[in-house]
Formats: C-alpha cells, sequence, structure tokens
C-alpha cells in the first residue's frame, strides 16, 4: 500500500509543461532512484512530492501524520542563527534535552547540580543512545563547532549540515536531491550502508552510479513528461533501457519509411475522398504524430586536439604547505610521466585542492620547488564553478578564450559552432550566462577548459550538477585523453574507470601514493581486517563474484590491448628459432642455447595468456 502518491500531478513553468498526468507510488521501505537528463524537471518533482511546491495540477496524497524529510540542492536555513538553532529542533523533546546536555558538559566550570538533572532525564529519556547517534551523524559530517553561525559556512558546509540534520530527525520518507554532492568518498560510503540499513523509504537524484547502484531497489525514469518504472537497480535499469532503446529505433525507422510512402500517397490524391481514403488519411496523421513525437536525443561528443607535450612534464621536489601553523602537505615529491593517470583522494578539508594549486602555480608553496616543463599547457576545472559577469554572455565567455578551436582531426571550429556541439544552441549562445542551469554552467565551465588545447588536466569535482547521460560522454572522453591526467572526485565510479594511481591525503600533511585503482585500494585497507581464507573449493568458488564485480582500470584496458599483440610477436620469435634449431646446426652447445631460449620464450607466453585469459574474463562480466 503506498503511503505516498500522486494524482494527476502536472507542473508547468511559463505555459511550459515539464510534466502532466503523472501517477507515482511510494510503499514503505522503498528505495527509488529517479534518473533523467538535466532539464525534464527532477527537482522539480522533488519539491512538489515535499510539500515545498505546489503543482499545477492534480495532487500529491500522503498518509495520516506522514513525515516526510526533504534535502534540496541548495538548502535554506531560516530564523536559525547557529549550527546548534538548527540541529537541536525547538519542538522535539529529546534533542532539546541533548542539546541543553552538550551545553552543560561545554562549560569551563561545570555546575554538577545542574549535569546530574540532565543526566537523570537523558536515562529516564532513553535518550542517551539518540544523543549518541547524532554525535555520530555530526562526526561524520564534519560538523564539530556547534556555535559556528551558519551565515560564516560555505555551501559544501551547508549541505552537509542539512543532510546531517535530515538524518539525526530520521523522517518517514527520505526524499534526497543530490546528496553525495560535497562528501568524499568515505562519507559517501557510510552514508550508502546508514541509507540501506532497517526499512528505510527512500527517493533520491543522484548522479554517483556506484550509489545509485548500492542504495536503490527500483529506478524511476522521468523523460519527456511521462514516468517509466523499472524493477532492479540501475545497471538493470542500463540494461533494459539499451533493450527498449533498440527496440524504439528499429521501430522508428520502420514508421519513417512508412510514412514516405504514405505522403507520397497523399500528394497524389484528389480533393474528393472515399470513406476508405479518409481513414488511411486519419492513420497517416497519427502515424506523423507518432514520428514526430520521438525526440532524438543531441549527443555530446568531446574530441579536442591536444598541445605537444616534452619530455620534462613536471617535477615536485619536496613541497610542503601548511596553513595556520597547520601541515597540509609535508615534504611530497613526485615526478610527472606521460601518461600518468593520477585520482587524488582523501578526507574533506586535508589538501586535495591545495596540492592542485600548488601544481597550477595559484599559490606557492612553503618549501621545495615546483619544475614545470615548457611545454606543458594545463587545462584547472575547478570546484569553485564558472567565473562571469553579470552582463556577459555564453558566446562572449568562450570568445575571451579563443575565437576557434582545433579538434582532434585537425579541423578548426568557431566559438558558436564549438558551442552547438556542447548543446548550446544558438538562442542560449546570446543569452546571458546568469540565466543558466547549474549543469549547463559546468558544461561551459568545461568548453572552456578545453578551447586551450591542454595536455596536462586537471578535474577538481567536475561530476557536481552534471547528468549521467554527460557524465558518461566525459568519462569516454577522458578514457582516450592522451595527455596527463590529475582526477580529483568523490564519484568512485570515475576514478575506478579513469585512474591507475592514486594520492592519498590521509591527513597532517602526510599524501601516500598508491599504485592503483580507488577499489583496489578499499580492498587493500580491507584485507587484514578479513579471517584467514581457506583454501576450500567453497570459498574459492564463493570469492569469484566479488572478484568479477570489479571494473577494469585505464591501465588494465591498455595491458588487455597490448597483450594479443605481444604474444604474436613471441610466436613469431619461437618459430624463428625452431626453424634454427631444425636446420640442421651441430653444435651441441648453440642447440642448447637455442632450446632454453625456446622454452623461455613458451613460459612467457602462457603467463601472457594466462593473463590476457585473466582480464578477458573480467571484462565480460562487467
Amino acid at each position: 500500500m503506498s503511503i505516498l502518491s500522486t494524482e494527476q500531478l502536472g507542473h508547468s513553468f511559463n505555459d511550459n509543461w515539464l510534466f502532466k498526468d503523472l501517477y507515482f507510488g511510494l510503499n514503505k521501505g522503498d528505495r527509488v532512484a529517479l534518473v533523467g537528463i538535466n532539464g525534464t524537471g527532477k527537482s522539480t518533482l522533488l519539491r512538489i512530492l515535499s510539500g515545498i511546491l505546489a503543482p499545477s495540477l492534480g495532487k500529491v496524497v500522503t498518509e495520516r501524520d506522514l513525515r516526510i524529510g526533504y534535502l534540496e540542492q541548495d538548502p535554506q536555513f531560516q530564523n536559525q542563527e547557529t549550527i546548534s538553532d538548527f540541529i537541536y529542533s525547538i519542538g522535539n523533546e529529546r534533542q532539546q534535552l541533548i542539546r541543553q546536555y552538550e551545553e552543560a558538559v561545554e562549560q569551563e566550570v561545570h555546575d554538577e547540580k545542574l549535569l546530574n538533572r540532565l543526566m537523570d532525564e537523558l536515562s529516564n529519556a532513553n535518550a542517551w543512545e539518540y544523543e549518541y547517534e547524532i554525535k555520530t551523524i555530526l562526526g561524520r559530517m564534519g560538523i564539530q563547532h556547534l556555535e559556528q553561525k551558519i551565515a560564516t559556512l560555505s555551501g559544501g558546509q551547508r549541505k552537509r549540515l542539512a543532510l546531517a540534520k535530515l538524518l539525526i530527525d530520521d523522517p518517514d520518507v527520505y526524499i534526497l536531491d543530490e546528496p553525495t554532492n560535497h562528501l568524499d568518498i568515505e562519507t559517501i560510503e557510510w552514508l550508502e550502508s546508514y541509507m540501506t540499513g532497517g526499512q528505510k523509504t527512500i527517493l533520491l537524484v543522484t548522479h554517483d552510479r556506484y550509489f545509485l547502484d548500492n542504495v536503490s531497489s527500483r529506478i524511476i525514469e522521468l523523460d519527456r513528461g511521462k514516468l517509466q518504472n523499472f524493477n532492479g537497480n540501475y545497471s538493470y535499469y542500463l540494461e533494459k533501457k539499451a533493450e527498449q532503446n533498440a527496440a524504439e529505433d528499429a521501430s522508428f525507422s520502420k514508421n519513417t519509411n512508412l510514412l514516405k510512402r504514405e505522403l507520397e500517397w497523399m500528394r497524389r490524391q484528389p480533393k474528393a475522398r472515399t470513406t476508405k481514403s479518409k481513414s488511411r488519411i486519419d492513420s497517416f496523421y497519427d502515424l506523423e504524430e507518432k514520428t514526430k513525437g520521438r525526440n532524438v536525443k543531441s549527443s555530446l561528443e568531446l574530441s579536442v586536439n591536444v598541445s605537444r607535450q616534452g619530455n620534462k612534464i613536471l617535477e615536485l621536489e619536496n613541497i610542503s604547505k601548511a596553513f595556520n601553523g597547520k601541515p597540509v602537505i609535508n615534504n611530497f615529491s613526485y615526478t610527472f610521466k606521460k601518461g600518468d593517470r593520477i585520482g587524488v583522494a582523501g578526507k574533506n578539508g586535508t589538501g586535495k585542492s591545495t596540492l592542485l594549486n600548488i601544481v597550477t602555480g595559484a599559490i606557492k608553496p612553503d618549501s621545495g620547488k615546483v619544475l614545470v616543463g615548457e611545454t606543458t599547457v594545463f587545462g584547472y576545472y575547478r570546484q569553485g564553478g564558472l567565473e562571469f559577469k553579470e552582463d556577459e554572455r555564453v558566446i562572449d565567455v568562450v570568445k575571451n578564450i579563443a575565437e576557434y578551436i582545433t579538434m582532434a582531426d585537425g579541423k578548426n571550429m568557431t566559438a558558436s559552432q564549438v558551442l552547438t556541439h556542447f548543446l548550446f544552441p544558438p538562442a542560449k549562445q546570446y543569452g546571458m550566462v546568469n540565466k543558466l542551469s547549474g549543469g549547463e554552467k559546468k558544461r561551459l565551465q568545461l568548453m572552456r577548459v578545453l578551447m586551450k588545447n591542454p595536455n596536462y588536466l586537471i578535474l577538481d569535482e567536475p561530476t557536481n550538477d552534471l547528468d549521467i547521460d554527460t557524465l558518461n560522454v566525459l568519462e569516454d572522453f577522458l578514457l582516450n585523453f592522451p595527455g596527463i591526467l590529475m582526477l580529483v572526485s568523490h564519484d568512485r565510479y570515475l576514478i575506478d574507470r579513469l585512474t591507475d594511481q592514486l594520492f592519498i591525503f590521509e591527513g597532517d600533511g602526510n599524501v601516500h601514493i598508491y599504485s592503483g585503482n580507488y577499489t583496489d585500494y578499499r580492498l587493500e585497507q580491507e584485507e587484514p581486517k578479513k579471517p584467514a581464507k581457506s583454501s576450500s573449493k567453497a570459498e574459492i568458488s564463493n570469492s569469484e563474484p566479488e572478484v568479477q564485480k570489479r571494473k577494469l582500470s585505464f591501465k588494465e584496458e591498455k595491458e588487455l590491448q597490448g597483450l594479443e599483440t605481444e604474444t604474436k610477436e613471441l610466436e613469431k620469435q619461437v618459430e624463428i628459432l625452431t626453424s634454427e634449431l631444425n636446420s640442421g646446426i651441430t653444435d651441441h652447445t648453440k642447440l642448447s642455447e637455442i632450446a632454453i631460449k625456446i622454452k623461455d620464450l613458451k613460459d612467457n607466453i602462457d603467463t601472457k595468456t594466462m593473463r590476457w585469459l585473466e582480464l578477458t574474463d573480467l571484462k565480460e562480466s562487467i
């Protein structure tokens, strides 16, 4: 039975309908993800379901006394001055009791009588476990100073504060709009575990593909104003959607050919028509409507030229940086090589963005050297967002960088052509930048970076506000990017696919260099915690599916491509040596040397073949 549902729901902005006649139901214990490209109305639908926004049409029906908690993309704080004011609700007796106790504990001189009374009241209210849970949630979200003014918080801190409050209140229904934005990877993994514990009812929008897979058990797609249900996680949705698109393509092609024939018939017909002809005419218009109704999605393709890169790229020699006496980077050295693809990981505030700013020269290290190669051209996609003037047009933002760009095929494209390529039609090109959505501004920012034809690309949290379709295209582009890549992201899927080496910021200025992607690192971190494995067949069998779930890293993809060529080359060498062995040589020493070489080559072939089979199995199981 639905605890939250809609009846003929619709909403429009300036006579432009986002959706109409939507029927949607959420049952207790459902964990549903809402997906769709930017601009389809996902956030609007969440606001309506949460009661923040009144629909233009229809209504939302909820179970009596249903408590709905809503996390919006840009949280607003009304009438709350401090973090403590926001966290502890006035109408919640247990929360107010915990607040009084925490404030009493923080006093320099303790009032023992007051503390004893509050401790007794907490025990009577069974609130000690709740107090511990609140502390745990606040700690996970990096919230420590409860008397800090909310006005002094950054955008990321505000989002984490709003999420912490929602988790503390534990509503009957969680409605979450991009909950993983501004969270580090460890916190996202903790949030996954928290969300899947118990019988929580969840409706969420997120671009984090691992989070989608691990949390959601049902996917609902909002496309062209209609909802479509998929009973499975995100991987299941992708599989079924691919099948559906293939069927639609075939049907569309068939309808298009039929429409051409019917159009010729329509043109040949005289004005006076029989009843039978009118029936065919009606069928023609139905077919025309079906064909027009299918929107072919615009495709964003990224393929730019890359500046030539010399042998010397970038060297960091014993660099250190501290802020207010607190070390952020301590005595770190690294020489960048061609083909480096580095993920930068660590908790928020440990210094990831500081390293990027040192690399690009935006800030200077306190000590050490940064040596940049003469041919190195940086492209820096900053976390802070796109900087622009209020009266600036979209096309002006691009022309400030370059009038044209050289694509990978050598052709030059004007700024306007490139904007069209990046899904900015002419009408938007001459519009104001401040009218763009968050996702469109991020796409424009990425375009500005690529206009410089960089050979050293730095991306600081590029996934925020981008829809999954754009993320997939960005991922494909980065997989084939021939220059250096440094990626800071809380999107574990993106880091796994695009990097084969990590700079792990461990805190207190320590930066650990790890060879492998993030999943490799996490598995290695968890290994000591696991009991020693038996070599029994049952345990080996049970462990195989876990290995198969891991994605191939960029390094492994390249290795797989090269193994077949290397194996063929080794087999040729074996053939040549075998022919030499059978050529009639009588020198026993020479014969022995050739036989040893053949054996070594065959052993090498066997090793490479086994590795090729291992990587192929992994790839086929994805």
